[in-house]
């Protein structure tokens, strides 16, 4: 009798480090996270196109929720919305960016050379551009990630960046 309620204890711690294993935890996305998450084309402005995984970053807020941002291959849009549309920005949350508030949605993004950064719905119309900040420091610029800044985190497109924080 006293073997069968060792067995069901571990059973049930077994069951309980699982399940705490499978939660999502807080913090920036890895790889195979951004793989399972991101679509594979994204509609903007009238038109799909597709995302490039390999250039897709994101972060899971306390609450479990989602903000990704991607390039896409915006190859097939008007010059004019080439040079403001660079990707997608998906955010399962409400956030601070840049100091302006962005709720929950799915949105086109771009960083612009006059260090500034635009926030767009999907009719391509501008919701509100922030100053963008430039890293001078950064080691090795890629073309997008996302790192971890206190209680945020920092959006990059090579040297440039934008603050973001979830609320």
């Amino acid at each position: 009798m006293l073997q069968g309620r060792h067995l069901c204890a571990a059973f049930l711690l077994c069951a309980v480090a699982l399940l705490a294993a499978q939660q999502a935890r807080p913090g920036v996305l890895s790889a195979d996270e951004v793989k399972k998450l991101a679509p594979t084309t994204y509609y903007f402005a009238g038109q799909s196109a597709p995302v490039q995984t390999r250039n897709t970053v994101g972060f899971r807020n306390a609450t479990g929720k989602v903000t990704l941002a991607g390039f896409v291959d915006t190859s097939g849009y008007a010059a004019d919305i080439q040079q403001k549309y660079q990707g997608l920005f998906i955010t399962e949350t409400k956030l601070d960016v840049g100091g302006s508030q962005l709720p929950p949605g799915e949105y086109g993004f771009g960083f612009l050379k006059d260090n500034k950064f635009i926030i767009m719905n999907v009719a391509a119309e501008e919701i509100f551009t922030v100053a963008s900040q430039t890293d001078d420091k950064l080691a090795r610029p890629v073309p997008l990630k996302v790192t971890e800044d206190g209680g945020g985190y920092k959006l990059y497109a090579g040297r440039q960046w934008v603050s973001l924080k979830a609320e």
